[in-house]
């Protein structure tokens, strides 16, 4: 019986709980197909579920992940579109933090010929999140004015890339000012500012007198609350993260989380009308129960033809907790990929 090696939580609370384990490999079913794992994308979703804060975290043991690449190694009997051999990235309701994975032949999709492992695992998750919630949900029209915020993050890469193919003017926001200039340079950014006590006069000034339609909104706080303020009417706010809610410790500190959701920015429904402004959250694993849906963004995605997810850090399989430790902290840029050997 094959074996292959996860990243095990016991159960949901500390990241240190995260532990490296062998296990047996089942045998695939009549609609499976075995991927040999090459690269893990990491997700801020990870983070969360390994905290505990994330509502669909599986109760118990669990393997985090939700997005890789890799190639397959054996096929289910009922699987007819796919091959021993073939090169794929693919989308897991967790369990993506492994060397091998068996998973339902509709959850992956085959790797563009010219992207790496590195650059497959890096892009349907976040890839899908900014698609859907830019076009979908934020009605993403030619020559929008967008704010995005996380601009230096996977998410926040992708989701510029898919509106310049709009012709849309973008403002990225950053935490760090060291990531103003790169992508400034090598995305295409119109406006980069960094998020700071001057959030909200740096947005104005970057905004001048163009009115802002959509916000990409995954921070939380005062940020969030700035930027509904600055929203245009009829604009629309997508929210599809709380980054403030974020603890760079390996478990949440829960005294601090509570002060931050009692402080939490509140606005009130019955003001929307008179506002004339659009509030809306997702959660990419919706997407992930409506597989048809999933596919069909996925085609729309890639009829963009944008470039591969810039991939900031690479880090080896036995360094999972230094790549969490790293990608929790802001530190990194662009995606973060864990290649398994």
């Amino acid at each position: 019986m094959q074996e292959r090696q996860v990243y095990r939580m016991p159960k949901a609370g500390s990241i240190k709980k995260l532990q490296l384990v062998t296990e047996r490999l089942v045998p695939i079913s009549a609609y499976e197909v075995c991927v040999r794992v090459k690269a893990i994308g990491l997700n801020f979703a990870d983070i969360f579920a390994m905290q505990g804060l994330y509502s669909a975290t599986p109760g118990g043991s669990f393997i985090p992940g939700l997005e890789f690449s890799g190639e397959i190694i054996a096929v289910g009997e009922a699987v007819t579109e796919w091959q021993v051999g073939d090169q794929v990235m693919g989308v897991t309701k967790f369990g993506g933090y492994a060397s091998h994975i068996n998973i339902h032949h509709r959850y992956v999709v085959r790797l563009p010929h010219n992207w790496t492992f590195e650059e497959g695992a890096g892009f349907l998750v976040q890839g899908l999140t900014a698609y859907y919630a830019l076009t979908e949900l934020g009605n993403l029209q030619e020559k929008m004015t967008v704010l995005i915020h996380s601009a230096a993050g996977g998410v926040g890469i992708l989701a510029n890339r898919i509106c310049k193919k709009y012709q849309a003017y973008t403002i990225g926001s950053v935490g760090q000012v060291n990531k103003v200039n790169f992508l400034r340079e090598n995305e295409g950014y119109d406006e980069v500012i960094l998020r700071d006590k001057n959030f909200y006069d740096k947005l104005r000034l970057a905004l001048g007198d163009r009115p802002l339609k959509l916000i990409m909104e995954c921070i939380g706080g005062k940020v969030l609350e700035q930027g509904w303020k600055a929203l245009a009417p009829t604009g629309r706010m997508v929210v599809y993260g709380n980054a403030s809610f974020t603890s760079h410790s390996a478990k949440p500190n829960f005294p601090q989380l509570y002060w931050k959701y009692l402080k939490r920015p509140k606005i009130d429904p019955l003001r929307l009308p008179t506002e004339n402004k659009s509030l809306m959250g997702f959660n990419l694993i919706y997407l992930y129960e409506q597989t048809d849906m999933m596919h069909q963004l996925l085609y729309k995605l890639q009829e963009l033809q944008i470039e591969p997810q810039y991939i900031g850090q690479v880090y080896k399989f036995n360094q999972m907790q230094e790549a969490i430790f790293d990608f929790q902290r802001g530190r990194t840029m662009g995606k973060v990929v864990v290649k398994v050997d």
